[in-house]
């Protein structure tokens, strides 16, 4: 999936678009057609501000922020009609592969859910998508919905015939023991 991002920054005092183009971190399923998980930023704790220009994403980034950073995310998922159909040993392993950090929070036992220690702001940009929570419960969303994920357990079911695409920005945070 391409992603144009613009990012600004401070060059010799003047606020400038020090890159404008991709993101290094951006990945197209292969086992799973329709499915994309594009990584645009990220930020520390307490971001070192204003930008110098230098790329905050490289191959190694995570995709679940610790506690204090964020990430912005956008994913595209596929129909459930595709998920159905495709080898699940080798989804399994390209997600590993490609987004490890989110991969290990995946129940084997109950495919797409998964709880994560963060915060997340979710945009529906494009689509229809299904918010499945504890119990089955499930809450349709459409384009310019927004779900605010509280670190809860839960997935994302695309029920349409046609893929999903959303915006999330997560922010990490500590759970309660």
């Amino acid at each position: 999936m391409s992603v144009r991002r613009v990012v600004t920054g401070n060059v010799g005092g003047k606020s400038k678009v020090v890159s404008d183009g991709g993101t290094r971190r951006s990945h197209v399923f292969k086992s799973i057609p329709g499915q994309t998980a594009t990584l645009v930023w990220s930020t520390a704790s307490i971001p070192d501000l204003p930008v110098d220009g230098s790329d905050v994403i490289s191959e190694q980034s995570s995709y679940v922020p610790q506690p204090g950073e964020t990430r912005l995310m956008i994913v595209t998922f596929p129909p459930d009609s595709v998920m159905a159909s495709i080898e699940p040993a080798a989804a399994g392993q390209e997600f590993a592969e490609h987004i490890p950090d989110l991969a290990a929070k995946m129940e084997l036992d109950n495919p797409g859910m998964h709880t994560t220690d963060t915060v997340d702001y979710g945009l529906v940009l494009e689509g229809e998508v299904w918010l499945e929570l504890d119990e089955g419960k499930q809450v349709r969303l459409k384009p310019h919905d927004v779900v605010v994920q509280n670190g809860t357990r839960h997935a994302w079911r695309n029920k349409s015939d046609k893929p999903v695409k959303l915006a999330f920005v997560l922010i990490g945070g500590k759970r309660k023991r």
